[in-house]
């Protein structure tokens, strides 16, 4: 879930591979270092019986997929993504771990205007990935219609990007995690608007009825987590290029410094790490 989510549309080149690599070790450490909050996620949702299907939208590696199942064994999980290597990815996870019955991969672009045939899933679950659609009105429309009468849609969406250092932290340049995040956002707010969006209203708007809105603080003390040090590394890595141009030198320098893990000051040689986001899930109706 976290900041590496499913990109829709993605170009195959030598470098979306091997950007496509770093953000699959990022999901796959989001869903190890958040596996508990994810199961509070589906614990909470209002769900009576197990669903007969599941359709997950935007699955990444599978962390969605696989908790539904820990949950929901009896469930067949169709799990959507455009990136071919999280498919594969999440192919062989499940069947490394015995239930490829389970579970079914389709590439598919969330904007694309048909889709292919999804089912009719009882429960749609759909994180981090509905704020990547160009068109999130439509989107949610076409899920509304896939969705069994009856049926449940949960959104999960994080409240911005997570963090891993102390505010006052480096020493010689305190803050840069956060100044780093702010040029961030702001070069995407043009590309991802919905982002940390309210989507009460435009689930209300598409046909739905918001049976609950709940939101997670987490916060994982990542002292000794080996997990927590690389998620860092890898999600500071992936944020360093597209900001590099707004950073000042000094703040590149020691985004730098934390990024060579050869550095004495590397991230991975931290013990003051912490993971600390915010969840926030709706849970919508086709009545």
């Amino acid at each position: 879930m976290a900041s590496a989510h499913p990109h829709h549309g993605a170009h195959h080149s030598s470098a979306h591979v091997a950007d496509s690599a770093v953000q699959a070790e990022i999901l796959d450490l989001d869903a190890e270092i958040l596996a508990d909050h994810t199961a509070a996620v589906i614990s909470w949702l209002p769900i009576a019986a197990a669903p007969r299907e599941i359709l997950d939208l935007g699955c990444g590696t599978g962390a969605g997929t696989f908790a539904l199942l820990a949950r929901y064994p009896t469930s067949q999980v169709t799990a959507i993504d455009s990136s071919v290597e999280h498919l594969h990815r999440l192919h062989r996870k499940a069947c490394a771990e015995g239930v490829q019955e389970h579970v079914r991969t389709i590439q598919a672009d969330l904007d694309a205007t048909e889709w292919p045939d999804f089912g009719t899933p009882d429960l749609v679950w759909a994180s981090a990935s509905m704020h990547h659609t160009a068109d999130p009105d439509r989107a949610l429309r076409k899920v509304h219609d896939v969705l069994a009468p009856g049926g449940l849609f949960a959104v999960v969406e994080l409240a911005g990007m997570p963090r891993f250092l102390p505010e006052a932290a480096p020493d010689d340049r305190p803050g840069l995690e956060n100044r780093c995040h702010a040029a961030a956002d702001h070069l995407h707010a043009e590309h991802m608007p919905h982002r940390g969006a309210d989507w009460g209203p435009m689930l209300t708007a598409a046909g739905f009825t918001v049976e609950g809105v709940r939101t997670l603080a987490v916060d994982i003390d990542g002292a000794g987590s080996a997990a927590i040090g690389r998620y860092a590394l890898g999600t500071l890595r992936r944020l360093r290029d597209p900001v590099a141009d707004v950073l000042s030198p000094e703040d590149l320098a020691a985004l730098d410094r934390l990024l060579d893990t050869d550095s004495p000051h590397s991230l991975l040689r931290r013990a003051d790490l912490a993971l600390r986001t915010e969840r926030t899930v709706w849970a919508a109706r086709r009545t």
